[in-house]
């Protein structure tokens, strides 16, 4: 697989909804976790990121102004020991309790399917990044409506060991602007890291388009000692 420009690619596309990208620093140091959300409607955008423990959630910015809150507030990320969970919808949960319960990351989420949000049936994209004696693993899914057919969710999990230094992979929910919006579809994107967390955050965030983008999570994680940063960054101030 071709590496792609990570910022070339968020440049070209208005809205690829929301969005996954774990991978390694050029360095090897440091595990690379980025989520962000975009949205369309003003129930999408009237949302903020806000840390919870080592997590985070979703929050409305305006709580007046609130109407449907079943699938856009939620706990996109949380951590259980060595492993942090990072996903699009109510599905972290899903994944971190089925960890707790000696579950794998694909078997967590098999009593999940794609978003009931017909026409569009958007797909749950998910990921779990393992550190541990000094390595680092990730997994990475997406559940999706067979060609937006709801009788049908197709299921892809993808493992990647050992990843290469200044390598990530990036999936998101939507491959384009579109009515009703078009599934992700094929491998997660072979895309480039940057050692300095500033620079990264700051790349990823003025990529995405300015008049659809809400928030951005980023979170760098030492491999040796599992030591962390995190920013955040919200359009709603």
């Amino acid at each position: 697989m071709t590496l792609i420009s990570l910022k070339a690619d968020l440049k070209s596309n208005s809205y690829p909804g929301r969005g996954i990208v774990i991978g390694k620093t050029p360095d090897g140091t440091k595990s690379v976790a980025a989520y962000f959300i975009m949205g369309r409607s003003e129930n999408s955008r009237n949302r903020i990121f806000a840390e919870e423990g080592q997590g985070i959630r979703t929050q409305a910015f305006d709580p007046s102004k609130l109407t449907d809150p079943s699938l856009i507030i939620y706990a996109p990320v949380r951590v259980l020991g060595n492993k942090t969970i990072v996903t699009n919808g109510d599905q972290t949960d899903t994944v971190y309790h089925g960890l707790v319960n000696q579950l794998t990351f694909e078997q967590s989420l098999r009593c999940r399917t794609f978003e009931p949000d017909g026409p569009n049936f958007t797909p749950r994209i998910s990921g779990v990044m393992d550190i541990e004696d000094g390595e680092f693993h990730y997994s990475m899914s997406i559940l999706k409506s067979n060609h937006g057919n709801p009788d049908s969710c197709n299921r892809y999990t993808f493992a990647y060991e050992n990843p290469q230094a200044g390598e990530a992979h990036f999936i998101h929910t939507y491959k384009h602007d579109e009515n009703p919006l078009p599934s992700f579809e094929g491998e997660p994107k072979l895309v480039e890291t940057l050692n300095d967390m500033d620079a990264f955050t700051e790349m990823v965030w003025e990529s995405l388009n300015d008049e659809n983008k809400v928030s951005l999570f980023v979170r760098y994680i030492d491999i040796k000692t599992g030591t962390y940063e995190t920013k955040i960054i919200n359009k709603n101030k």
